[in-house]
């Protein structure tokens, strides 16, 4: 159930990174600039991260980032996203 809850964790600092940044996951999504699958497997991107508590203080203390940390494996993303090009 470990590998379950490293997702879990994984999945909600994706979403809550993108919030921060501003880019609306789900709004590239539903206008067909990313499919689904390309989420869970940023999703699973993430999860091999090896900075999640770093991520997670960095996200506790701003409710609003100007661009993904440099650790951030989905950062190159987050950028293309925060300009409506992903």
């Amino acid at each position: 159930m470990e590998h379950h809850s490293t997702l879990r964790r994984h999945a909600e600092l994706f979403d809550n990174m993108a919030n921060a940044l501003g880019a609306d996951i789900e709004e590239a999504v539903m206008t067909g600039r990313m499919q689904f699958d390309e989420v869970s497997e940023l999703v699973l991107r993430c999860a091999g991260c090896k900075h999640p508590d770093c991520c997670e203080a960095l996200l506790g203390q701003s409710a609003r980032l100007a661009e993904a940390p440099d650790y951030c494996r989905n950062r190159r993303l987050m950028a293309a996203l925060q300009r409506g090009v992903a």
